[in-house]
């Protein structure tokens, strides 16, 4: 009969070089999945790397782009011309003055009809008049020198002089905006070898132009015109942000003054007051939806309301700057509530256990500590208001506005819609660069309001 030669005994003896393999073995196991995890940790950071360098790379291309053609505009040509204001032209004589015995309607009857003299002078002869006495060498090119500047300067030559009628007879060194298609010209944003009949220049004013060029008469300025002049169509050389800025200063405004308080008095109810219940449930999804929902919808709302049903006045900064106060409320609302929660409760308690009341403890103590977060989330709101295009063109704001609006209640248009009307103009070569130049300033602004809620978040900021 056959046994076995292995005893139960032998089974439970140690074997060190099987020990030693199996070590071995779960060593190999535990390299290989720490080298795994460390591949794929590596190949995350470097996703994530290459993210935010595609991400910075792209705002990077959209900012050269918009500094490239945006940067140009803000000089233009010009014709830097002593204005000699000649009595023999301007015959409309002195400005009138209130005689004895006068009644003051004959006064204004009189002052009316010296006016409408002023208007009938030949100012272009001014101005061409003067340029000759400048350069003399350009009385060949006499009957074109008229076309060298924008439209819209005899007016101003004559503003000049009702506004100081001592001007009569003197000369004051004026510095006149090239017209548009000079302007194209000269910045070489026009292909100077198409033929003549796709030229928006005859050939005589393109010579002309140069030569006056390169004699130094007509140079590249700053265009300080472009900050204080308001929108136009008759001289588009003189086309400004002024209207525009100063109805998107009286909306913000009216954000700041209706949105911000409304927006921070409700959190502060909803977070600190408000009793936990279905309707407070409600009022929170509601709000969270609101802030999520596209801005033009809230043009729809406006238009609806504010125009058609409370007869508000059309392309008026006032109701611009209700529509985005709507607009901005429930994302002040949001980051007000999410900077009373990052509060500590340890400060309520506290305050509580040394006897204040719940409203002290809320605006003694509470509030002073959430205030970065708050700021923050209101300027931030209002910088995004301050961008938006979409109701403000549904209600309205879209016109053309050709004066600067003195109250919310006058027409007026805003730097992001004014962005729209610029990019669609007929005149491409040069509102390109305007286009531009109006986003530079836009963003500007906004950057501005982004950095000074950084700063303030910086300067107020509290740590536990």
């Amino acid at each position: 009969m056959n046994t076995s030669n292995t005893s139960p005994v032998d089974q439970n003896v140690f074997d060190p070089q099987r020990a030693e393999q199996l070590r071995q073995q779960r060593l190999s196991r535990i390299e290989k999945s720490l080298a795994s995890r460390h591949r794929k940790e590596k190949l995350f950071k470097t996703f994530g790397f290459s993210a935010v360098m595609l991400g910075l790379a792209f705002v990077a291309i959209l900012f050269s782009s918009i500094l490239y053609k945006g940067l140009p505009a803000f000089w233009q040509a010009s014709l830097s011309v002593p204005v000699y204001f000649d009595p023999k032209i301007i015959d409309a004589g002195p400005e009138p003055v209130i005689a004895k015995g006068e009644s003051p309607a004959q006064f204004q009857e009189r002052y009316i009809a010296w006016q409408t003299q002023m208007g009938m002078v030949d100012w272009d002869a001014v101005i061409v008049n003067s340029m000759l006495k400048k350069d003399p060498s350009l009385s060949a090119d006499k009957d074109l020198l008229n076309q060298l500047y924008t439209s819209s300067e005899t007016y101003r030559i004559r503003d000049m002089l009702l506004k100081n009628p001592k001007l009569l007879g003197k000369t004051e060194q004026v510095k006149l905006l090239a017209d548009a298609n000079i302007d194209v010209w000269l910045a070489g944003n026009i292909d100077r070898d198409l033929p003549d009949q796709q030229q928006q220049l005859s050939p005589e004013i393109r010579q002309l132009s140069d030569k006056l060029y390169a004699k130094d008469i007509i140079q590249n300025s700053f265009n300080t015109q472009l900050f204080v002049n308001p929108d136009s169509r008759s001289s588009p050389a003189t086309a400004g942000l002024a209207g525009a800025f100063m109805g998107s200063l009286f909306m913000m405004l009216i954000v700041i003054f209706i949105s911000i308080p409304i927006g921070v008095a409700s959190a502060v109810y909803l977070e600190e007051f408000a009793k936990k219940s279905w309707i407070t449930d409600v009022i929170e999804v509601n709000i969270n939806n609101l802030a999520a929902v596209p801005s033009i919808v809230f043009g729809l709302l406006g238009a609806a309301i504010f125009i058609g049903w409370m007869h508000m006045p059309i392309s008026a900064p006032l109701v611009g700057g209700l529509v985005l106060s709507l607009m901005t409320l429930p994302t002040v609302i949001i980051t007000t509530r999410a900077s009373l929660k990052a509060v500590p409760p340890s400060i309520r308690q506290a305050a509580l256990g040394l006897g204040a009341s719940r409203v002290q403890t809320i605006f003694h103590h509470v509030l002073p500590l959430a205030l970065p977060g708050i700021l923050t989330g209101a300027i931030i709101g209002v910088a995004q208001a301050l961008g938006e295009t979409a109701p403000l063109l549904l209600i309205g704001m879209s016109a053309f506005v050709a004066n600067v609006p003195a109250t919310p209640l006058d027409q007026s248009t805003a730097l992001p819609v004014q962005v729209f009307l610029w990019q669609g103009n007929e005149l491409r070569n040069f509102f390109e660069g305007r286009t531009a130049a109006a986003i530079i300033v836009l963003l500007a602004l906004m950057i501005g309001l982004n950095s000074l809620a950084i700063w303030l978040r910086k300067k107020f900021e509290v740590r536990w």
